[in-house]
């Protein structure tokens, strides 16, 4: 009988205003506070808040049995302390319990590992730092950004101090293999890898509300079930937090189908581990990611992030610029530059169409690609101008917009 390994990422970016041409050198904020203010008090008041507690209750009431795992990124973390303080308090109260282990990541919820190595490392020591100061606890198991992992990142995640990472399950990589093991990293020894069941998570992070699903209505009996029968040691199923109250609203009986979820699994003879405690276990054989990997889309690949011609100019322009931001010495620069790693930001330039941008455009705040991205680069140009003290390119700021045009088009 497997295990089930519940865990969720929490996560929400600093959003950038309607970030103009006019704008740059005005000395206006690059981030939208007042939209950022609301969307987390809605999203805490929804989701953060009624789900701690229920997730609180279900551990006490288990006496520990129920068990799982959450990862906390630090602009979550920021905006909590400034916007919801009692959202906060309510996650505290949760960790304490015991029944949580909370994972390491990029404090950013940044793309640093496909682009800067140095800076990948100092946002994880960042984010081990923040989580020890607020809850604690130091994290042992890491997972980086939208679970982005591949060969050559794995080494970084060991040195850093971790003993296994959450990776996806994907077909391409595990070929004829299940999800349903603990793996080694082919490039790491000794780090274990801990794939997402993709089907089983989606059934409940996406599919949970869709009525013209033949798996629909998604219970707690039936869903334990479906675990209880899979074959392998364990079923690792990774969510977005938002899933409970946010993306799936209380109405389609989310917060019903937890509260059931671990009664039922121990029906089933289905117990709760966490990270940690696979990260433990002997691994049933080595894996090899030899391209970046990640949860996203159909290809489980990087292109949500870095698919098209204006992601990959607003990367390499942002990245481009941190040896200036350091030169500067200006702290507040070096904050706001980082807070534009967010990987969000390039997320919402995502030109893909179908069902995954249907995805992509319920996430952003912009009307189109084409107005994130041009957002995106005047607030780097204004970030550029002031840590350099020349003045702004206008002919680049002309090309970019040229470029974002043929993108939008194409």
């Amino acid at each position: 009988m497997p295990d089930i390994c519940l865990y969720a990422q929490v996560h929400q970016p600093y959003r950038l205003r309607r970030y103009r041409l006019f704008d740059i050198g005005t000395d206006v904020s690059y981030f939208d506070d007042e939209l950022n203010r609301r969307i987390m008090q809605r999203v805490a008041q929804k989701c953060y808040i009624p789900t701690n507690r229920l997730l609180t209750d279900l551990i006490r009431q288990s006496d520990g049995r129920f068990r799982m795992a959450l990862s906390l990124s630090g602009t979550l973390m920021e905006q909590l302390v400034q916007w919801a303080p009692e959202a906060l308090e309510s996650f505290q109260t949760l960790v304490d319990t015991g029944g949580v282990e909370l994972l390491g990541e990029t404090y950013y919820h940044s793309l640093a590992g496909l682009a800067d190595r140095e800076e990948f490392r100092a946002q994880v020591r960042q984010h081990r730092r923040t989580i020890e100061r607020w809850f604690d606890r130091r994290p042992t198991v890491f997972r980086n950004t939208e679970l982005i992992y591949w060969d050559d990142l794995a080494p970084d995640i060991a040195a850093l101090g971790y003993q296994g990472v959450l990776v996806e399950g994907a077909s391409h990589v595990l070929d004829w293999r299940s999800p349903n093991y603990v793996y080694e990293a082919a490039a790491a020894p000794g780090l274990r890898l801990l794939p997402r069941n993709y089907q089983l998570s989606d059934d409940v992070g996406f599919r949970f509300s869709q009525r013209d699903w033949d798996g629909w209505p998604v219970t707690a009996e039936k869903y334990a079930g479906w675990v209880a029968g899979s074959t392998g040691d364990m079923v690792n199923v990774f969510l977005d937090y938002e899933t409970f109250g946010e993306h799936q609203w209380a109405e389609t009986g989310i917060f019903d189908f937890l509260r059931h979820l671990p009664g039922e699994c121990r029906r089933c003879g289905v117990g709760f581990v966490q990270p940690a405690e696979l990260a433990a276990r002997p691994a049933r054989a080595s894996l090899c990611f030899d391209r970046p990997t990640s949860w996203a889309d159909v290809e489980r690949d990087t292109s949500a992030w870095l698919g098209n011609r204006i992601q990959l100019a607003a990367h390499e322009r942002l990245y481009a610029l941190k040896p200036a931001v350091l030169a500067s010495g200006d702290a507040v620069r070096l904050a706001d530059w980082r807070r534009l790693t967010t990987s969000d930001h390039v997320y919402y330039m995502c030109t893909k169409w179908f069902a995954d941008g249907d995805v992509h455009k319920y996430f952003s705040p912009f009307a189109s690609p084409y107005d994130a991205f041009i957002a995106f680069m005047n607030a780097t140009q204004d970030l550029a101008q002031r840590v350099s003290g020349q003045p702004a390119d206008q002919p680049a700021m002309e090309g970019w917009t040229a470029l974002a045009g043929m993108a939008c088009v194409a």
